[in-house]
Parts: C-alpha cells; sequence; structure tokens
C-alpha cells in the first residue's frame, strides 16, 4: 500500500509517500481500505512534534478516515467485511489500508459520502462536546464562536443552532462570514489580522461588544487564541463560559482580573482524552450527532479535495489559514 509518512521533523515539504507493505488486521481490529481521510490542526502540529502526541518516526499523520472493512481480526464481532465505516485514529490516515481497534469505528449510512464521512468526527464531535459538556449551551443562549469558518468553527456553528442559541460568528473576512451565515450563524463580525497593540486590543475588544450586543456573549468558542482571546473574554457576559479550543494564532496569555470581574469560566476543551476518559459518553455524543446528521440539521462543509498523493499541499492548504470548512484527502 502507499502511505504518506513523516520521517524527520518539520513542515508538510518533508513528507514523503512510500510503499509499504499492507498492514493485518489483529485480534479485535479491522482492516480499513481507505476512501477518504480528514486534514486537521492537529495534524500540522503532529509533524512539527508540537502536538499532544508525539508517536514514533516514522508514522502517517491524519486523524479520522473513512472507508470500507476489508478483513476483521480474531475476536471482531460489530462489523464484517464490506461494512462502510468511518474511524478517529489519533494518526495513521494518510494511507490506503489502516489497520486498527474496531472500538474506534463508527458505522455511516449508505447515503453518507466518503468524503463527508472523514470530515464528521473531529470536529463534530470536538464542538458538540465543547458546547453540551463543557460550555452547557442552553437554547436562547448567545455564543461568540472565532475562527467560524474553520471545521471546528462551522460545525460549532451548525450545532448552536441545533440547540437552540442565536450564534454570533467572527473571522478574519467577509467571505467566511457569509458561510457561516450560511451554516446558520445569526449574524457576523469581521475581525482585523492581528497581532495588536493595547489600542488595538481595545477596539478589538468594542468590536465583539458591538457584534454580540450589551448584554455580552454567554459562551465563546476559541479556536484562534493569541490576541484575539483576551479581546473576545471582554465582551463576556456575566457569568460566561470562555471555551479553549486551539491555538492557531499563538497561546494567548490573559489577564486573570478579567474572569473576577465577569465572574467568568475559562474552560479547557480536550476531546481526544475525554473521548479515552469516557467512551459511553462519547458513544452517546457520536450517536446525537449522527441523528442530527440523519435530520439535516448538520452536514460537514468539504471545500477542497487532494489526493494521497498530495497530502503535503492539503496541509500547506490547511495551515495558511486560508481553507473554508473541511480540507479532505480521497484515496481511489
Amino acid at each position: 500500500m502507499k502511505a504518506v509518512l513523516s520521517k524527520v521533523v518539520g513542515g508538510p515539504e518533508t513528507l514523503v509517500l512510500e510503499e509499504l507493505p499492507d498492514p493485518v488486521a489483529g485480534p479485535g481490529q479491522v482492516l480499513i481500505d481507505v476512501k477518504a481521510c480528514g486534514v486537521n490542526y492537529p495534524d500540522v502540529l503532529i509533524i512539527e512534534d508540537k502536538y499532544q502526541f508525539k508517536p514514533p518516526r516514522p508514522f502517517a499523520p491524519g486523524g479520522e478516515v473513512s472507508g470500507v472493512i476489508a478483513a476483521v481480526g480474531e475476536g471482531v464481532s460489530r462489523f464484517k467485511v464490506g461494512d462502510r465505516v468511518l474511524a478517529s485514529t489519533g494518526w495513521g490516515g494518510y494511507a490506503e489500508k489502516l489497520a486498527l481497534e474496531e472500538a474506534r469505528c463508527t458505522p455511516i449510512p449508505d447515503n453518507m459520502p466518503f468524503d463527508e464521512a472523514a470530515a464528521f468526527v473531529l470536529t463534530y464531535g470536538t464542538s458538540y462536546y465543547a458546547l453540551k459538556d463543557r460550555g452547557h449551551l442552553k437554547p436562547g443562549e448567545t455564543l461568540l464562536v472565532l475562527g467560524a469558518a474553520g471545521g471546528v468553527g462551522l460545525a460549532a456553528v451548525e450545532l448552536a443552532k441545533a440547540m437552540g442559541a442565536k450564534v454570533v460568528a467572527a473571522a478574519s473576512s467577509q467571505e467566511k462570514i457569509d458561510l457561516a451565515i450560511k451554516h446558520g450563524a445569526d449574524s457576523g463580525v469581521v475581525y482585523p489580522k492581528g497581532p495588536f497593540d493595547k489600542d488595538g486590543q481595545k477596539a478589538l475588544a468594542e468590536l465583539f461588544k458591538g457584534a454580540c450586543g450589551s448584554n455580552g456573549w454567554d459562551v465563546a468558542y476559541d479556536a484562534v487564541g493569541g490576541d484575539y482571546s483576551e479581546a473576545a473574554i471582554r465582551a463576556a457576559g456575566w457569568e460566561g463560559r470562555f471555551l479553549v479550543i486551539g491555538f492557531p494564532s499563538g497561546i494567548p496569555k490573559v489577564p486573570l482580573n478579567l474572569t473576577l470581574l465577569k465572574s467568568c469560566d475559562i474552560v479547557g476543551v480536550f476531546w481526544g482524552a475525554a473521548v479515552a476518559r469516557d467512551p459511553k459518553g462519547h458513544a452517546a455524543n457520536l450517536k446525537a450527532l449522527m441523528d442530527l446528521y440523519a435530520a439535516g440539521k448538520i452536514r460537514p462543509y468539504v471545500s477542497e479535495r487532494f489526493p494521497l498523493a498530495r497530502a503535503g499541499e492539503a496541509i500547506a492548504h490547511l495551515s495558511s489559514r486560508k481553507a473554508m470548512g473541511k480540507v479532505v484527502i480521497t484515496i481511489d
């Protein structure tokens, strides 16, 4: 089989396409003929050794795939050859075949395209866990989404609308805001490019306050980080919940006096660890997400598709922060 490998620490230009022996399904495992693989920000970090997990090299990046079961190992009871599935892998997805534990797989309906299935579990799983389990978002509350046109941001927009919230989308261009509104956001605000000095921070905070209204936001979903985080917190409503998702603009330093003045919470969201710690809770959330997909309330927006041989280009495009929705690698 062919696989795209990280053999040295570095950016997407360091990835190489190589021929490897086909993997074999061990006890409790299934072998998947991979049809598509989602490209996510952790893929950018993991090949640079900046992610929470550092697998031994060589390894293939790629944390979520979809495909067809090609073989099952001893003891597998949930799947049979020919079943269509999606899977959360951590890494290893940039390959034509993949062997992994059956517990990591979820059946997908016949009407779910493979590219959408490969763009589903990480973004919607993260955002649903964030909004429901960590942010306790309620109907009628106001949600501010930073990075609203990215993969997790757009998922948060759709999910929040399905949960009955008022959604304010924040992004770096009007094109991105238009996309978020198309996917359910009630309004949007275009923020300027940072970094910001003190006056810039103040102006950005006023921008967020104006977008959210006099009462501020009840929940903020921060998939951007950097200088945007402090400005967003300054727009918090009383007892707001600020969800920490990711840091493509850098790890922020927030003055904690803001949390006192707003009586608000800063809440970490580590979906991958939560899945491992509470598999039953994850299974329940995944079922709820599949029900929402079946009802037409959520649907991954796949903006671009790359073949496996151009996986490095796919990562580079994502890390440029120009991508909207999800980028997917397709494997014929």
